[in-house]
């Protein structure tokens, strides 16, 4: 029976691999998934020391591989012509200059598939690997600025296995679990570590073979860095000198782990060996570190309030000298939004930084002490990187930019308000050009209580007010990332437009970009006033007479997923269909089996047990006696953030109502959907289903 059932199965996912390939939209100007999932992708920005060259990764999705395929360019940072390093053969990461830029190195697998060490020439040629002895995988490095050293990091076994305790128990594969943080987004604790060491470095010869004798500066610690899930090099920061190296780590273990967010800095003393805690007094987050260019300051990302991932990120600066307690200045003081990255400007005196801007992410400049603050860029834009550039010997600032029109590109930002943008790629103009793109408005809708929602709406291109349109609410998900100008491989709303949606996208209490008490408002109300701000924004929409009421869907991911839920037990015969990724439905159970549970008692006020009331009177399982609306459920397997069993319970609860539903499982996706099959799958399962009841 069992083997029937596998060839069945092979059976139907050969033929659905094949539709997924050859699926042909009729007109070619609009969005479709097969052109969404062949969209190219600009990753690995990188500048060299002198700021006049970049390098860059252009990935592309193999839809018929199931895989994403890089190849690295560079080009002048004034502009022109980009040339190709590297091609997809090389399965390369991590890219960087060395600080002389005699040089790129990179991590790539080995002929065994260990992630190795290599550096090449600036023009891509003699390709040489310089990590010949280590076989452990990396999974990072940085040069250090004198070049006599460089730093890496890889995992490290510090806690016992199963088959460390009872050797002879060689097929077991249980763990023997003490605390939480057992799993972590989308993999178990094995007992390994992110180590971070320093090795000596030859430039000469590259430091073949020294490898292996670098120095763990975190030897015996159960911690990690970077931080997990997805912290990476931004963690770490050489000092300009090379003698000092500075990294993030969050220093706690097990159940205390899991209900912290004390992410701390620390400062390794390369020359004695000593370690020091540099922010011990803050009990939030503390990351991000950048050294100005002479090495007298240290800036980087704070948030005050311990136990809360949402707080205001605040750029803060601090006089460096190797030791003691740091004691910053923030930079961003005077503003009462949420950082999301920064840069030094070369004179030390100044610092950029991306700020979440009312639905925008937008640069602004400021004076170290944060007394004069400026904004740089407007428009409805987000600009997601920011990295010092020389062009004709003025400093300017290699941005990444992105709207829901648009995905991401290189783009050229002066410092200067007298010089325009100049765009450095357009890596997707084959496929942008032909398309047709719906327009994107911004409306202030009323709440019910009286305040401003700022809402996207999305129409279909070639949108004629005459028509009536079924329209999509779209609930973001976060719960606190806002429904700024993004450009979604999933949630893509040109592509919704172009299968003739309207979509309304409200940035709903409990986002960032609207000031930190508009942020703070969700706490322990999740079904509450943000809930009513999503009706507050599909019935003002609803009385457009383009709007067809009768042909209303919610949409949504993570708390989006959440929304879509609660909205099925509270939404009075508002809508026609629903669709719910990855959301939590029982706020008890997924209380009892979500990792980081910092974010749980901060959102929620507490465990369950300890103050039941927003679990009463915010968990949609609650209110599944009104369930009487079709609705689609995703979930995935590795996803530990919401785990699976909430979308199976959700499933369930529908089915034995009666009510139309269809579950779409994804055994190897996490809290996101990265494969290209499967993200084509998602969207035919998405349309087909919203075709289904609202056309």
């Amino acid at each position: 029976m069992y083997f029937k059932k596998t060839l069945v199965a092979a059976a139907l996912m050969t033929v659905l691999s094949n539709n997924l390939l050859s699926a042909q939209t009729p007109d070619p100007t609009r969005l479709n998934e097969n052109t969404l999932w062949s969209l190219r992708r600009v990753t690995e920005v990188k500048t060299s020391s002198d700021g006049k060259t970049v390098i860059y990764q252009v990935r592309t999705p193999d839809i018929a591989n199931n895989r994403m395929d890089g190849e690295l360019f560079t080009m002048p940072a004034a502009g022109g012509t980009s040339v190709r390093l590297l091609d997809k053969t090389v399965r390369g990461f991590s890219f960087k200059f060395r600080p002389d830029g005699k040089k790129i190195g990179f991590l790539a697998p080995s002929k065994n598939d260990n992630i190795r060490l290599y550096e090449m020439n600036p023009d891509g040629t003699e390709i040489k690997e310089v990590s010949n002895n280590v076989g452990d995988d990396l999974d990072g490095f940085l040069y250090a600025p004198d070049m006599k050293r460089i730093c890496y990091f890889k995992q490290v076994q510090i806690d016992k296995t199963v088959q460390d305790l009872y050797p002879e128990l060689t097929k077991v594969k249980a763990k023997i679990i003490d605390g939480l943080n057992y799993r972590h987004w989308d993999a178990w604790e094995d007992g390994a570590y992110s180590h971070v060491f320093i090795a000596p470095y030859d430039a000469a010869n590259s430091f073949a073979n020294t490898l292996e004798n670098g120095i763990d500066i975190m030897k015996g610690e159960a911690y990690d860095c970077p931080n997990p899930p997805d912290g990476g090099e931004e963690e770490l920061a050489w000092h300009p000198s090379g003698n000092y190296l500075v990294y993030s780590c969050k220093k706690e273990r097990g159940t205390a782990y899991a209900t912290s967010t004390n992410t701390d800095l620390y400062c390794y003393d390369v020359e004695n060996k000593t370690t020091k805690n540099l922010t011990t007094t803050n009990k939030g987050y503390d990351n991000a570190p950048q050294f100005s260019a002479d090495g007298k300051y240290l800036a980087w990302l704070r948030m005050e309030r311990a136990g809360y991932e949402s707080d205001k990120n605040r750029v803060v600066c601090a006089p460096f000298n190797g030791s003691g307690n740091l004691n910053p200045k923030e930079v961003t003081a005077k503003i009462d939004l949420t950082a999301a990255s920064f840069t030094w400007i070369a004179d030390g005196a100044s610092l950029a930084f991306i700020l979440v801007d009312h639905g925008t992410k937008h640069i602004y400049t400021a004076d170290r002490d944060g007394k004069t603050v400026s904004k740089l860029t407007y428009g409805s834009y987000d600009y997601m990187a920011l990295m010092p550039i020389m062009v004709n010997g003025k400093e300017h600032l290699l941005t990444e930019k992105v709207s829901m029109s648009h995905p991401a590109d290189l783009y050229r930002t002066s410092l200067y308000q007298s010089e325009n943008e100049a765009v450095l790629t357009d890596v997707n103009s084959d496929y942008l050009t032909k398309m047709k793109f719906g327009r994107v408005e911004p409306r202030i809708i009323k709440a019910s209580d009286g305040k401003d929602i700022l809402t996207w709406v999305i129409y279909p291109p070639d949108f004629d007010p005459k028509k009536k349109y079924p329209t999509l609410l779209f609930c973001q998900g976060g719960p606190q990332s806002p429904v700024s100008q993004f450009w979604s491989y999933r949630w893509n709303f040109q592509l919704m437009a172009a299968n003739g949606y309207i979509i309304v996208a409200p940035n709903r209490r409990g986002l960032q970009g609207f000031g930190q008490a508009w942020n703070d408002a969700i706490q322990g109300d999740y079904g509450g006033q943000c809930m009513r701000d999503y009706l507050s924004a599909i019935d003002a929409m609803g009385k457009e007479t383009y709007v067809d009421k009768k042909r209303l869907g919610a949409v949504g991911a993570s708390f989006g997923g959440y929304s879509v839920y609660w909205l099925a037990g509270n939404h009075k015969k508002r809508f026609h269909a629903f669709i719910a990724h990855c959301g939590m439905f029982n706020m008890e159970s997924w209380y009892g089996t979500t990792e980081e549970m910092f974010f749980a008692n901060h959102d929620q006020k507490g465990a369950y047990w300890d103050n039941p009331k927003p679990y009463n009177d915010g968990s949609p399982h609650k209110f599944v006696k009104n369930w009487d609306t079709p609705i689609l459920i995703i979930h995935n397997e590795r996803d530990f953030r919401v785990p699976l069993g909430e979308g199976m319970q959700a499933f369930t609860a529908a089915q034995i109502k009666g009510v139309p539903s269809r579950f779409l499982y994804f055994p190897d996706e996490n809290h996101w959907v990265t494969k290209p099959q499967n993200g084509i799958l998602w969207q035919r399962m998405f349309f087909d289903w919203l075709k289904t009841y609202l056309k």
